[in-house]
Parts: C-alpha cells; sequence; structure tokens
C-alpha cells in the first residue's frame, strides 16, 4: 500500500509549476513529495525511470514502485488531497478520465493558462495541457 507519493512536474511549465504550488497548500491524505522532473533528486531518487518522459508527462511515484502518468497522474494528486479524494474516486472512471487533466488544473486555479496557443516556454512540450478538438 502507498503510504507516499512523489510527484515529478516539469518546472519549466506554468502549467506544471502553478499546480505544484497549489499543491503545497492542500492538507493531505497522503503525503506528497514534489520534485522537478528531470533533476538530480529525481534521478537519484528513480534511477531506472525514463527522466526524459517525466519531462513529458506529469508521473507520480508511489513509495512502493507504483508510477502513474498523464490523467493517472493528475487523478492520483487530487486522491491524495482531504479536499479532492472524492473527485478523484469520481474521475478514475474511464468515462470520466478525460477529464481528470481539466479538473486538476481547474482545482489549481490555471484557468488562464489553458487557453489554446497558451505561452509555454520553450521547453515545455504542453502535453500537461488538455487537448482542445474543434467540434
Amino acid at each position: 500500500m502507498t503510504t507516499t507519493l512523489t510527484v515529478l512536474y516539469d518546472a519549466g511549465c506554468p502549467l506544471c509549476s502553478r499546480f505544484r504550488d497549489w499543491l503545497v497548500l492542500q492538507p493531505t491524505l497522503v503525503p506528497l513529495r514534489l520534485v522537478p522532473a528531470g533533476s538530480a533528486e529525481a534521478h537519484a531518487l528513480f534511477p531506472t525511470l525514463d527522466h526524459d518522459r517525466t519531462l513529458r508527462e506529469v508521473t507520480v511515484v508511489g513509495d512502493d514502485g507504483a508510477v502513474w502518468t498523464n490523467e493517472h497522474a493528475w487523478v492520483m494528486c487530487l486522491w491524495a488531497t482531504r479536499r479532492f479524494r472524492s473527485m478523484a474516486e469520481r474521475l478514475a472512471h474511464p468515462a470520466w478520465l478525460p477529464l481528470a487533466r481539466g479538473a486538476a488544473a481547474t482545482a489549481a486555479g490555471v484557468r488562464h493558462l489553458l487557453t489554446p496557443g497558451g505561452d509555454y516556454p520553450d521547453r515545455c512540450a504542453g502535453t500537461c495541457a488538455p487537448t482542445y478538438v474543434q467540434g
């Protein structure tokens, strides 16, 4: 059973950084360790992890070795919080999973970063932002 979660986030991405700042302020049911993806600390903690991939995809690692990426990682971050655990449990359902990134971003108050054509630094792939589909 996981008792601590490590969140590897892209410190060069405004969405990831804002979400990290928001997570720090949340009361949690599961302790979170927030580590910049690709950092020396991340490499030391998880030497076998694909660190290039962690810069493209939010990644959460449990102390039991479980790894979550993309929507699943966003859900795990919310699941760790006292206030948003029930939302995370709903979002974990396959029908709702595509909404997980948007829910996490909304909870963190970063809607202004999610506009199409948003200003991301060159090294931020933008893969952490929801995909917009023209209807």
